[in-house]
């Protein structure tokens, strides 16, 4: 890692058969900065991630992640390796109904989930935890969880590698207004815990004021993008 920005994207246009293309002309996310981005829908916000994570490249301008440029990966191994900073919290990441919610946890540290080791368990039930989710959840099957049940089960994978950067996409959206503060207290929580950087994308100003140290609104036609005020 170096002292460069976490994310920098210069006149970055991808077309992904949307409206418009998704523009980003000038976003700097610093080292434990917490940016929370509006005016970003549910497709736009996957494409956001892939650009960042380096999974597709801009059609114009350039991505860098810890100050390298994403065309820089030029194969699948490099890749792979690339990820590992990277922890992500988005409604799209498969979850196993049948299986129980610390095995959905689990998934994030081992492919052997029935049952997780013993081991294991007590790394699992942490991890769990420090997302907000209730002891007496885990031994649960997560087809009985309710949705703020499940969202933080993407939670607790994405923060079970240690990435440094936390990348949310809508994470409140199928969420009710009570459940949307609870959630987004835990995802500060847990960034202010680990020192995580978090590029976020959301609609809900409730979670940009109690998540984010930077709330900005995109204006989808020229890229730029607008400060709003957190209070």
């Amino acid at each position: 890692m170096t002292d460069a920005p976490v994310v920098h994207c210069t006149g970055v246009s991808k077309d992904y058969r949307g409206l418009r293309p998704l523009r980003l002309l000038d976003l700097v996310v610093q080292p434990s900065d917490r940016v929370v981005l509006s005016g970003i829908d549910v497709v736009a916000a996957e494409v956001l991630t892939n650009l960042v994570n380096g999974f597709v490249l801009p059609d114009q301008g350039e991505v860098r992640v810890f100050g390298r440029p994403t065309t820089d990966i030029t194969d699948a191994d490099a890749w792979l390796a690339s990820l590992d900073p990277f922890g992500v919290v988005t409604a799209r990441a498969i979850l196993l109904d049948a299986y129980t919610v610390r095995d959905n946890v689990a998934l994030s540290l081992t492919a052997l989930v029935d049952p997780v080791d013993d081991d294991l368990v007590p790394q699992v039930d942490a991890i769990a935890r420090e997302a907000g989710l209730d002891d007496a959840w885990l031994t649960r099957p997560l087809h009985e969880a309710p949705a703020p049940v499940r969202m933080r089960v993407h939670l607790a994978r994405a923060i079970a590698l240690d990435p440094t950067l936390l990348l949310l996409e809508h994470p409140t959206a199928a969420l009710e207004a009570p459940d949307r503060a609870a959630f987004a207290d835990d995802v500060a929580r847990v960034a202010t815990a680990r020192g995580l950087t978090i590029l976020a994308v959301s609609q809900d100003r409730e979670f940009a004021r109690r998540v984010a140290t930077r709330h900005l609104q995109l204006h989808p036609g020229t890229g730029a993008l607008t400060p709003l005020a957190l209070g």
